[in-house]
């Protein structure tokens, strides 16, 4: 399985963005997937995902209300919907997906198995 993320960019505060996730190897639809961030100097975070199978969309609370997740099987793509940016999204993206996911381990990046290259997204203020 192997994972593409794009869309990336500079944006200003307030804007929006739409980042994809391009999955080949495998049908979308038997995966569960997640995005994560990671900032300058922090850890990786979990931000949004589904399980395997479908399902539930669970969101990390900084993004809740502003961010959304979608996958559209047909084009094996995934992706993450960013409304009302601010500095603090300023961050590296990255998707990543598992055959096996649960609910209780979307935010785990430990329950993933294959993992796409980052796009990062820049948020000024």
């Amino acid at each position: 399985v192997q994972l593409q993320a794009s869309g990336g960019g500079l944006v200003q505060s307030g804007g929006s963005l739409r980042l994809s996730c391009a999955v080949s190897g495998r049908a979308l639809s038997s995966l569960g997937v997640g995005w994560f961030r990671q900032a300058p100097g922090k850890e990786r975070e979990f931000v949004a995902g589904f399980k395997s199978r479908g399902g539930s969309m669970v969101y990390a609370d900084s993004v809740k209300g502003r961010f959304t997740i979608s996958r559209d099987n047909a084009k094996n793509t995934v992706y993450l919907q960013m409304n009302s940016l601010k500095s603090e999204d300023t961050a590296v993206y990255y998707c990543a997906a598992s055959g096996t996911l649960i609910v209780s381990s979307i935010h785990m990046m430990s329950a993933y198995h294959y993992w796409g290259q980052g796009t990062l997204v820049t948020v000024s203020s």
